[in-house]
């Protein structure tokens, strides 16, 4: 009887410990839930590694349990350095953060992403003493055609990148993810309209460059040199009739082949640096 009594105190006790493990880590994933509420993260190996390269705040890096082989290590060197909080996880909890299946045992959890006005990336150009050179996307919605476009942006020398509030793709962890890290060494502006925007900009004297399949030149014969700024459309629809009014002029890519149409930022690729090639 006194032995049954003993029993059943220590599974009573147990059954308590566990309760109260159960709650604490209940707990603690509502906290991390709370503290990445108003944040972003940052998945990936190089994505993190290209985040502590720069400037900008993180608020910690949570990072896998286990082996320690390869680039991890550089991450953790630098977090120290820069004296970033790290966090060790187990594999399963990071896989239960992750936004995708592709984070390396890596998530950066980092403040919101700031957007710049669209006067910073002129004043940007002016510094430089260089001729504007500004992407506009009229409602590009794919978040991996987004980070596609500012990684070739970025790479291509372009002063900023102008997207819409409303209908269109935000820089997030995916978008981050997929530039490569370029989303920290470009300016990004988010306007509320487009075609105010466009008209800011022509009253300071850049033309404004359409994308259109049914164009009368071909990209490699128009005059692309001075101040620009090139308008990249939805991946369905295009440029919209409201926006395409307030185009200088049209610029197409030939197509040799069956398909129609090529990807965004396949498009914005061949477009920039044409620009590029006329600008040396």
């Amino acid at each position: 009887m006194q032995q049954n009594i003993k029993k059943n105190k220590k599974n009573i006790n147990n059954e308590k410990k566990y309760n109260k493990k159960d709650i604490k880590e209940k707990e603690n994933n509502i906290l991390e839930k709370m503290d990445r509420l108003f944040d972003d993260q940052v998945e990936g190996r190089n994505a993190v590694l290209k985040l502590l390269e720069s400037d900008r705040d993180i608020n910690k890096i949570y990072i896998a349990k286990g082996e320690r082989k390869g680039s991890i290590n550089k991450i953790i060197a630098l977090a120290k350095e820069k004296k970033v909080i790290i966090v060790e996880k187990e594999k399963k909890q990071i896989d239960m953060m992750a936004g995708s299946d592709n984070h390396q045992g890596v998530i950066a959890i980092v403040p919101p992403f700031e957007y710049v006005d669209v006067e910073d990336i002129l004043e940007n150009a002016k510094k430089k003493n260089e001729d504007p050179f500004i992407v506009i996307l009229d409602g590009i919605e794919d978040t991996h055609n987004l980070g596609a476009i500012i990684r070739t942006a970025e790479t291509a020398g372009c002063h900023g990148i102008i997207i819409p509030k409303r209908r269109a793709a935000s820089v997030n962890s995916t978008v981050s993810k997929v530039s490569a890290g370029a989303t920290e060494y470009i300016d990004i502006a988010r306007v509320n309209n487009i075609n105010d925007t466009i008209n800011k900009l022509k009253k300071n004297g850049i033309w404004i460059c359409g994308t259109d399949m049914v164009a009368d030149n071909y990209y490699y014969n128009q005059d692309l040199k001075g101040p620009i700024a090139v308008v990249i459309g939805n991946e369905g629809k295009g440029i919209s009739d409201l926006v395409k009014k307030n185009c200088d002029f049209f610029v197409k890519i030939p197509m040799n082949g069956k398909i129609e149409s090529l990807n965004a930022s396949v498009s914005t690729g061949i477009i920039l640096y044409e620009i590029v090639k006329q600008r040396d």
